[in-house]
């Protein structure tokens, strides 16, 4: 699978997802620069996660002017699977590519810590018989809350849109719980078509034996089998 992770001003997970998908998952993968305005081969596109043009304005609203970001656009209407991680899920949101946005943590602080979410039935990729019920993956943002409006929340429901969910508030040890206040405790989502993912925990950094657990690997293969076109395997 040739995976094209693009690489904007401010990015610093862009290396991780090279690895995370190279390194650890045996694909190829390579960085894009923002200024390119073709992904050439590209099967994934994986926005990474950082501070894309020091996130003036807000969050990924100036990234999602950059000219490689009609290609994505271009790549996710031909039916191209792309994942947004983190401020790369803030692009796709102010992108118009996800429904919804990222604003400011509901704490006012900068959260980085390892949490738990709930994998959510979310079509054939992304469910509990193929990635099991909870996953620990670290987050590392300030404006991880996600936020929509009464009307598309119920769409992300009645769709199965939702991905993940971070423990709720107020439910278990603080340190595992929705760490940002977003609504409904979303953590991830998806497009209504299916081929275009959000999410803000940081599955690549999940992927070796020194990370805080490996759960970022069937999250990353998910993504993987998306891209292929395939179901993957239980258990894989």
């Amino acid at each position: 699978m040739k995976t094209a992770v693009i690489q904007f001003p401010g990015s610093n997970c862009d290396r991780d997802a090279v690895h995370a998908f190279s390194g650890a998952l045996g694909q190829t993968a390579r960085l894009i620069w923002h200024k390119e305005t073709s992904l050439d081969d590209a099967e994934l596109v994986v926005l990474p996660g950082g501070f894309s043009f020091g996130d003036y304005l807000r969050c990924g609203a100036i990234a999602r002017f950059s000219p490689i970001m009609r290609a994505v656009g271009e790549f996710a209407d031909n039916g191209g699977v792309v994942l947004g991680i983190c401020n790369g899920f803030q692009v796709l949101c102010e992108a118009g590519l996800l429904p919804g946005a990222l604003i400011r943590n509901e704490c006012l602080e900068f959260r980085c810590r390892t949490v738990e979410l709930r994998v959510e039935d979310a079509g054939p990729f992304f469910n509990r018989e193929r990635l099991g019920e909870r996953l620990l993956v670290p987050v590392a943002h300030g404006e991880g809350n996600y936020l929509i409006d009464p009307e598309g929340l119920e769409a992300l429901r009645r769709n199965e849109q939702i991905l993940f969910r971070y423990l709720p508030r107020n439910s278990g040890p603080s340190l595992l719980e929705n760490p940002n206040g977003s609504i409904d405790d979303i953590a991830g989502i998806r497009n209504r078509r299916g081929n275009v993912f959000g999410m803000m925990p940081h599955p690549e950094r999940a992927v070796e034996a020194f990370h805080p657990s490996r759960d970022g690997i069937p999250v990353l293969k998910a993504v993987l089998a998306a891209a292929a076109g395939t179901r993957p395997e239980v258990g894989v």
